[in-house]
């Protein structure tokens, strides 16, 4: 028997990250009645744990912003979204501040010339480190004490539509058969990006595309998913959590052994081959980590990391799924972080701001941006919230949404979402689809996704409350497969993190553009959309000079 639970408010935040957390503070700040909604634990969610710095824009110390935005659209190919990028910068001090002021402590790096990075502007390439084990409790305790509600342990699954306009969601608990029913004069996504379970990276078995493929059946504009995360992880221990390494100085306050880092670390190849990260010259460093890959593919695997105490062989698809940081998640149709639908904002990586461009070059914007976006729709949905009229959801509605979620339980055979889920990973996994890629073999991924949509996805079935969450999970796992295929296949050029074999120049006529994706009539539709002109790079500056670094075959 399922059980029904209603809850009401002025905002519904669903995910518990950094971006879920300010935006349900920031909004209840504003005078809003807030519930915020996790499948997991309010804190604990998505890449947080993960995260060990934020970046923090200090003119006092020395920061020039016009410094720093040369360095970011020069070094992320020019195809950052420009407004996304300065207001990420220029707002991450206030979130570092409001860190601070709720409890959690800081360790600046030495942000003078910092070793490996020091073409960098000063103060961009080391962020202020912190202790995540602190992170988490921090800011559940500033959750609980602004007086938003917490639901822990809840899945939303299908957002719901009146009219036109988001007014709620439906969910099921974990571990029963319980419904519940949200209904909200405004709704902030802040489910983070996408990722297809990878082995690697742990944390980020949570993040399944959930948002988005709600927000995408229910009409919302997606951003482009063409330019992939490239981490990797240790051959022996694919499974760790790659959390970053910090310097010796830091060991004794965070209490991590850091022997092995304490060096230059230093990759090469098979062959014994030193791979040059950074071409002399070029400020193009972090989008290059494709190397181990285009080196696998020239038949010079394993690449080997190697420290003066230690070497670790790699291994890419760590972070399986995942866009480069910022390029997953709703297309932004204001600088409020609406989406285009009504009553219907994103936060955090489920906001397709594109801060970053082509490549991760804004160390610690993951953090910081997540904040600041999720300050800024947090704000707005409350300010909307608080002007609008209460909302109402017929039955009609409630009763399809209804039907959607617990459509799983009332089949009685069919395709296990967990073997689905690994026909999906074991199709997009290899490196010449993900990150090598040609478009026959694309094609060829994208015939069997769309098999897996139309034939397999339909007969999901669930025996309990715990495989009706994997259905859902797998279910918007196979949507977002499409459509990082269909934005890989459309960008006919290479760019930062996204290298097609096919076409390997960068093609600044046809691409200085960003790619959307939206529903036509039932069809997956791709748009091009140019790039401002002010925006684009000298193009009397020679191609060379634009883009020191060369792909393979360019």
């Amino acid at each position: 028997m399922i059980t029904e639970n209603k809850v009401s408010g002025d905002v519904l935040v669903v995910g518990g990250g950094i971006a879920g957390c300010f935006a349900a503070i920031k909004a209840k700040q504003q005078g809003a009645d807030v519930i915020l909604v996790d499948k997991g634990y309010v804190g604990k969610s998505g890449q947080s744990p993960l995260a060990t710095g934020i970046m923090a824009f200090d003119p006092d110390k020395g920061h020039v912003l016009d410094d720093w935005m040369r360095f970011v659209n020069k070094t992320s190919e020019y195809v950052n979204n420009r407004y996304w990028t300065e207001r990420c910068i220029k707002d991450s001090y206030a979130v570092y501040q409001d860190l601070l002021s709720w409890g959690l402590q800081f360790v600046p790096y030495d942000n003078d010339k910092p070793e490996g990075f020091s073409y960098a502007p000063k103060g961009l390439s080391k962020p202020r480190a912190y202790n995540p084990k602190e992170f988490s409790k921090i800011m559940r305790d500033q959750v609980v004490k602004s007086g938003v509600k917490i639901l822990d342990r809840i899945m939303i699954t299908e957002l719901l539509k009146q009219e036109g306009r988001i007014v709620g969601a439906v969910g099921t608990a974990m571990d029963d058969y319980e419904m519940y029913i949200f209904l909200a004069k405004t709704t902030v996504l802040c489910v983070g990006a996408c990722s297809y379970k990878p082995a690697g990276f742990s944390p980020l078995v949570q993040l399944t595309c959930d948002g988005e493929a709600m927000a995408y059946r229910a009409g919302a504009e997606i951003g482009g998913k063409e330019f992939v995360d490239v981490h990797y992880n240790k051959i022996e221990i694919p499974s760790e959590s790659g959390r970053m390494r910090v310097a010796p100085e830091l060991e004794e306050r965070f209490g991590r052994d850091t022997t092995t880092s304490s060096g230059p670390r230093q990759l090469y190849n098979v062959d014994g081959t030193r791979i040059d990260l950074r071409p002399e010259g070029s400020s193009q460093y972090l989008f290059t980590y494709l190397i181990p890959d285009i080196e696998a593919h020239q038949g010079r695997a394993p690449v080997v990391w190697r420290q003066p105490s230690r070497e670790d062989k790699v291994v890419g698809g760590a972070a399986l799924g995942m866009a480069l940081r910022k390029a997953d998640g709703l297309w932004p149709a204001n600088e409020e972080c609406a989406s285009n639908i009504p009553g219907l904002y994103a936060a955090g990586d489920s906001l397709y701001t594109l801060a970053n461009g082509a490549a991760y070059v804004l160390i610690g914007s993951a953090m910081a941006g997540s904040a600041v976006t999720g300050v800024i729709a947090g704000v707005a949905a409350a300010k909307e919230a608080l002007g609008a009229k209460e909302v109402i959801a017929d039955e009609k509605e409630i009763d399809r949404a209804k039907r959607f979620v617990f459509a799983p339980t009332e089949r009685q055979g069919g395709f296990s979402p967990r073997w689905v889920t690994q026909l999906l990973k074991n199709t997009m996994m290899p490196y010449f689809i993900m990150y090598i890629k040609k478009e026959d073999r694309l094609q060829a991924a994208l015939t069997i996704v769309n098999f897996i949509q139309e034939h397999l996805v339909p007969m999901l079935y669930a025996k309990d409350a715990h495989e009706l969450r994997l259905a859902h999970e797998t279910r918007n796992m196979v949507l977002s497969a499409e459509m990082k295929l269909r934005s890989m296949l459309f960008r006919t050029e290479s760019r930062g993190n996204h290298y097609r074999e096919d076409f390997p120049r960068r093609d600044d006529e046809n691409w200085l553009a960003w790619t959307k994706i939206k529903e036509d009539n039932g069809v997956m539709k791709l748009i091009k959309v140019p790039i401002p002109e002010e925006w684009r790079p000298d193009m009397m500056v020679p191609f060379e000079e634009r883009y020191p670094f060369r792909f393979p075959g360019e």
